[in-house]
């Protein structure tokens, strides 16, 4: 146990000071770690009491650097401000940034984006930092990415990652986030492939991956809400079957067949791995028939057309605002999320939305509107609302459009069921019933028994994308 600093604004719960204790730990032993809580368990709160307890000490003689998505940098300021005033708070952000760059050491916190961060990395390669603390730290987890490359090159004491999500959807991507924080502890990157995730992915070796949980696990503190937050209001999950009707299911069905079979000439053409792109594209269009035919470009559609996802929303949303409900609406294309928002103001119901195009300031405004409940619907994509919100006044979220990984659409949810939530949670996922959509529901559950495999507590299961994966994906509709 550690005192909690004397200047925290908040009181952290018993897992909080826990966690603040492991960082501590591993600052004083020189290792670094992933503090891995699930979304709204506070990661924030911890790190900044972390941050804290080392300027009481004396050790933050140089500043903590935090590397964020573009979208957390006000948040991440208004939390510290809040949280932990003593801190003094330099953001690197716009045009003008470069003529802050010399007055990093007289900061103790810099906050910066990984967009950012490999373009300012010849000036922050200069200054040495007392911790560097990767947030929403998934965002790296392609090793070779600039953002990444910048990310090592970066001069500090200590090192650590925040993330509900560290393992996503591959193996690689833990490797990747282990290899900035302790290079070499997974070995490089060709030796990882073969020795864990080959064995452990493609031939779903069991006892692989124990041993590969029992070497990291260390470093990886993992708490779940269910488990340290029993007073959470309970959460309920529909999974609402929808059926293609009409012109909408021919439509499925001709899309279908040509997918089926471009993506047979792809593989013969340039094998399984040549063939990525011309997949995922015909994928992409099946997924858009299933949410709206006017994301599907290239194609005149008649009036009258079947839009079964939009005809639910249509008739649900108008009785869920009636009830009082404050709702939430996820897609992952902010287009679908601008379909929705012309039928609703057809319908003359109150919305804001929140998309990657949104203005900083304005999307501080945009959150705070509906926190405050000035409006009861507020639609989102998953890019720019799925990280780093709290949006408690929400009892009801709804996926429009599901997405290949479960973690994703969690951490989506999770806007709303965090600590600070009082009442129950309803959450719909909109899934076209015997189409790709549902299919894609196994391959989620696939993915996340990757991740309890190496980060929890279940065994693993295979989890690469495979042909039988692709033969089921574009199979006729059931």
């Amino acid at each position: 146990p550690v005192p909690v600093p004397q200047s925290l604004q908040i009181t952290l719960r018993p897992y909080q000071q826990q966690g603040v204790a492991w960082l501590q730990y591993l600052r004083a032993q020189h290792l670094a770690g992933i503090l891995a809580d699930d979304m709204g368990l506070g990661k924030t709160a911890q790190a900044l009491a972390h941050l804290l307890i080392e300027k009481q000490s004396g050790r933050l003689d140089a500043p903590a650097i935090i590397i964020m998505p573009t979208s957390l940098v006000f948040n991440w300021r208004a939390e510290a401000q809040r949280m932990a005033p003593d801190l003094r708070i330099l953001i690197l952000q716009g045009t003008e940034r470069a003529e802050h760059m010399a007055r990093i050491p007289e900061h103790d916190l810099v906050l910066t984006t990984y967009p950012l961060v490999w373009r300012d990395i010849e000036q922050l390669a200069q200054h040495v930092f007392h911790i560097v603390i990767l947030d929403e730290a998934q965002t790296v987890k392609n090793a070779a990415s600039k953002s990444a490359a910048a990310i090592r090159r970066l001069q500090s004491r200590h090192r650590l990652c925040l993330t509900g999500t560290p393992l996503e959807n591959h193996l690689g991507e833990l490797w990747a986030q282990f290899d900035f924080l302790m290079p070499g502890f997974l070995g490089d990157m060709r030796s990882f492939q073969r020795q864990w995730r080959d064995p452990i992915e493609q031939n779903g070796e069991t006892l692989r991956a124990q041993l590969l949980a029992q070497r990291v696990r260390p470093f990886i503190l993992r708490r779940r809400k269910a488990d340290v937050l029993g007073e959470l209001p309970p959460k309920t999950e529909v999974v609402q079957h929808l059926q293609l009707e009409g012109r909408q299911k021919t439509l499925y069905e001709s899309v279908r067949v040509a997918a089926d079979d471009m993506v047979r000439k792809a593989l013969d053409k340039q094998g399984f791995e040549g063939a990525q792109m011309a997949v995922l594209d015909a994928l992409l269009k099946l997924r858009q028939v299933c949410c709206d035919p006017w994301l599907v470009k290239g194609r005149k559609m008649p009036r009258g057309m079947e839009r079964v996802k939009l005809e639910w929303l249509r008739d649900t949303l108008p009785a869920l605002l009636d009830e009082g409900r404050r709702v939430l609406v996820f897609s992952q294309f902010a287009e679908m999320l601008g379909l929705i928002a012309d039928e609703l103001v057809e319908l003359a119901l109150p919305f804001t939305i929140l998309t990657g195009d949104t203005p900083p300031a304005q999307r501080a405004e945009t959150v705070a509107r509906f926190q405050e409940r000035q409006v009861p619907l507020m639609l989102l994509s998953l890019k720019a609302g799925g990280v780093g919100l709290n949006l408690t006044a929400a009892d009801t979220v709804i996926h429009v459009y599901p997405w290949w990984n479960p973690a994703v659409e969690q951490q989506a949810t999770d806007r709303a069921h965090r600590m600070g939530q009082e009442q129950a949670v309803t959450v719909y996922k909109l899934v076209v019933a015997g189409s790709i959509e549902e299919r894609i529901q196994a391959l989620q559950a696939r993915k996340s028994a990757l991740a309890e495999g190496v980060l929890g507590e279940d065994g693993p299961m295979a989890a690469k994308f495979s042909r039988a994966d692709l033969d089921a994906l574009l199979a006729p509709l059931v």
